[in-house]
């Protein structure tokens, strides 16, 4: 007998269980066979009609056997096909080697390839959930038993330790029909508090040392990435830089100390020029890890200095001249000033929207790479004829154009706007908007020829062109490299 055979065979309390009923009724089964058999041999012997009812009895073997078949196929003891409620064990899920889980990352509920795919009941979705437990034993053993219940996989976990408590960030995998209030309830229940919820997609599965080296690399290449790493490091939240200075240069922001300040929802870092970047998120308070994340993130900007991506674009006029459109930073504030000296009263105005004697301060602040992204228009020559800006404005972004009077009408303007929306659409901007004059016909009309979805918004003569970015798709140059094509009215 097999080892298997022996353990069906013991009872629940370890001793062994004797058949004598069974082997009773078998017993009389073979007697009553045997008396079967004889009547028929004497019968079949001795009847006039013996060999008609043996063919008989043949059919009837035979019909027997085959009904017998054909319900052992139909009624069979394997299980079913579908989910019997039995769990993969935590090796093999992370083995990978589970068939047809639904839990899996790598295939849906249907055997797709999306976190969301499948249809019907076995659909699942994806969550982001952060929690408070306490800092015993148990407690977080109890919330993961209480999302087990729920059939919720855990795909991956983070742990901030607070001084008193510690906070977990999970990403879930849930079946679609568990609504968010089921998963936060079963995790009240189980000791959680300060729980929130949201709907998370295929980027959340990179683990976090990997986006964070992502996001160090994107910093390291470009200043202006920092706001962007930020805001993608510590989630939804609102950035603004603020100056050393004000931007006139005749009061001084409130400083933030070497070490930075974390005060709940809000944290202040010192920004490496000198002012001040303030990150609040009003609806979840940050936590000591991830203040020390995003002030690496500033510390490493700092050491770095200056920079922004030498690319640069040789672009043929309709006139057939040909211009270079680059990136600019704040090298460029006397090549800039230069072209203020050249430009009339009235394009100042229209641009600054205040007394044009002050537009020159406006400039370091505007080509700072930590306020957002310039393009500067150049000539053969070398001189800046025109100035492009993508400014983070907190939660908003503010696109402005500044060209040359003697280069206007020739499809400057146009071009660094369609750029710059480009800029703003793979920054993960919802929209952008221009502050200008309704008087600016050249403005709106490139406004209008972004062939964007537009709001417009008129308070005492100032004109706000708001351009929503659903639609965009970003263009992508390769960066490094001179590229050549013309410029179109």
């Amino acid at each position: 007998m097999t080892q298997d055979m022996c353990d069906v065979t013991r009872a629940k309390n370890g001793r062994p269980v004797h058949h004598w009923r069974r082997d009773l009724v078998e017993l009389a089964a073979l007697f009553t066979a045997v008396a079967v058999a004889d009547a028929v041999a004497n019968l079949l012997g001795h009847g006039p009609d013996g060999p008609a009812l043996l063919a008989i009895s043949a059919v009837a073997l035979i019909a027997t056997a085959g009904f017998h078949t054909w319900w052992s196929r139909r009624h069979g003891h394997a299980p079913p096909t579908g989910d019997t409620g039995a769990r993969p064990t935590t090796s093999a899920r992370r083995a990978g080697t589970v068939e047809g889980d639904p839990s899996t990352p790598e295939t849906g509920a249907d055997g797709g390839s999306g976190p969301d795919s499948g249809s019907g009941s076995g659909q699942t979705v994806l969550w982001r959930m952060r929690t408070t437990v306490r800092d015993e034993p148990g407690s977080l053993a109890a919330l993961c038993t209480a999302l087990a219940e729920l059939r919720v996989d855990i795909l991956s976990l983070q742990t901030h330790p607070l001084a008193e408590g510690t906070v977990d960030e999970f990403l879930l995998r849930a079946p679609a029909p568990v609504a968010a209030s089921e998963v936060t309830r079963a995790v009240s229940l189980s000791g959680g508090f300060g729980t929130w919820i949201e709907r998370a997609d295929a980027h959340d599965l990179v683990d976090a040392p990997t986006r964070v080296l992502g996001l160090a690399t994107r910093t390291a290449l470009d200043a202006a990435e920092l706001p962007l790493a930020l805001r993608q490091l510590l989630g939804r939240c609102t950035i603004r830089s603020l100056p050393a200075t004000s931007v006139r240069g005749d009061r001084a922001e409130a400083g933030a100390p070497v070490e930075g300040a974390l005060e709940d929802t809000v944290m202040r870092l010192r920004a490496p020029e000198g002012g001040v970047i303030t990150v609040e998120r009003p609806y979840l308070p940050f936590t000591p890890t991830e203040f020390a994340r995003a002030r690496a993130l500033v510390e490493l900007d700092a050491r770095l200095g200056p920079r922004v991506p030498r690319s640069r674009d040789v672009l043929t006029l309709p006139q057939g001249k040909d211009i270079i459109v680059r990136r600019a930073d704040a090298a460029d504030v006397e090549a800039a000033k230069a072209m203020h000296e050249r430009c009339s009263q009235r394009t100042l105005s229209m641009r600054y929207h205040g007394p044009v004697g002050d537009a020159d301060k406006y400039l370091k602040h505007l080509l700072s790479p930590h306020f957002g992204r310039t393009l500067a228009v150049q000539t053969a020559s070398g001189r800046v004829v025109g100035l492009g800006h993508l400014l983070w404005d907190g939660d908003e972004t503010e696109i402005a154009l500044l060209v040359e009077d003697d280069w206007q009408r020739r499809g400057i303007g146009g071009e660094l706007l369609n750029r710059l929306v480009a800029m703003a659409v793979e920054a993960g901007c919802d929209s952008v908007y221009a502050v200008t004059q309704a008087a600016n016909t050249g403005m709106v009309a490139a406004m209008r020829g972004l062939d964007l979805p537009l709001d417009y918004q008129i308070e005492e003569g100032t004109l706000v062109i708001t351009a929503r970015l659903e639609t965009a798709s970003p263009h992508t140059e390769t960066a490094g490299h001179e590229r050549e094509h013309s410029v179109r009215d």
